[in-house]
């Protein structure tokens, strides 16, 4: 067992997905429709976990308790987490009220289910969207779990036409456009990286090739990256309703703020991880 001076609380979200999500990296575990507050089971050929991975479990299961025993959970707010990690599909439903029929932007998106910010809305509220993950094992998943949406292997970024370098890696949700992340540096893994090649895209061309005129949500979780995919993304055009966004970027805030958006500060209880984002002029929680 190696050594990690990693700090528990800069843990990225991918890194709690990992833990989490037990299984095959093109698909599901077998009981991929339970919630996601049931431990899955691990793979035949997990390794053992490591005091870093051990301190992570018991980071999630603090924050999960944090979202039960929270006050102010009324409403859909006091309902029970079902697929996302922590609590984002529920502060996503009272955000938009349980509507149904919308349509979302899951960047990063990786697992069609368990982890999934956007599983719930599609199964429960009917809304339809776009998934998108520059690793395409997640592609047979998404086929047969997600019929009402599309998913799309690519490295979201600034430009499109080109291939960037992204690194695969061993440690399911780790796989990164950082290769010291993708290796587990960072936790003291050292585990060695596959770098692929993967074609990059703006988010603009690929809605406009789609044929997407309106966003309501969009859920970005790419470590670290979410500047360069913004950049590629005309957001007075599309003016989603709500975004939300993995880590504590001030670049990404600045930029939203630059750009009418405000974060709903209602939700910074509920959620540590996640930013919550809306447009200003748009009624809704504070």
């Amino acid at each position: 067992m190696m050594a990690t001076n990693a700090n528990p609380r800069r843990i990225p979200q991918a890194l709690l997905s990992a833990i989490l999500v037990c299984g095959a990296c093109s698909g599901e575990p077998a009981d991929s429709t339970s919630p996601a507050s049931t431990p899955p089971a691990p793979a035949a050929n997990a390794a053992a976990p490591d005091d870093a991975s051990s301190e992570l479990v018991r980071k999630i299961i603090e924050k999960r308790e944090r979202f039960r025993n929270a006050p102010g959970r009324t409403g859909i707010l006091a309902e029970e987490n079902r697929y996302s990690l922590i609590a984002e599909e529920v502060i996503i439903r009272d955000f938009f009220q349980d509507r149904r029929g919308g349509f979302f932007l899951d960047v990063g998106c990786a697992w069609p289910i368990r982890a999934s910010n956007t599983y719930y809305l599609e199964k429960h509220l009917g809304w339809s969207g776009i998934g998108v993950d520059a690793l395409a094992d997640y592609a047979r998943g998404w086929a047969k779990m997600r019929p009402r949406s599309k998913f799309f292997s690519y490295l979201v970024t600034d430009r499109s036409g080109a291939a960037g370098a992204f690194f695969k890696s061993p440690g399911l949700g780790l796989s990164s456009t950082s290769r010291e992340l993708a290796s587990g540096n960072r936790f003291g893994r050292g585990m060695e990286t596959t770098e692929i090649e993967v074609p990059m895209i703006t988010l603009d061309d690929l809605l406009d090739r789609e044929g997407v005129e309106k966003v309501d949500l969009v859920s970005m979780d790419i470590e670290g990256h979410e500047p360069e995919a913004l950049a590629g993304f005309d957001i007075e055009r599309f003016q989603p309703e709500l975004l939300v966004i993995e880590g504590h970027s001030k670049a990404v805030t600045r930029y939203l703020e630059q750009h009418g958006y405000r974060q709903i500060k209602r939700y910074v209880k509920f959620d540590t991880i996640n930013r919550y984002f809306r447009r200003s002029p748009t009624p809704g929680p504070r």
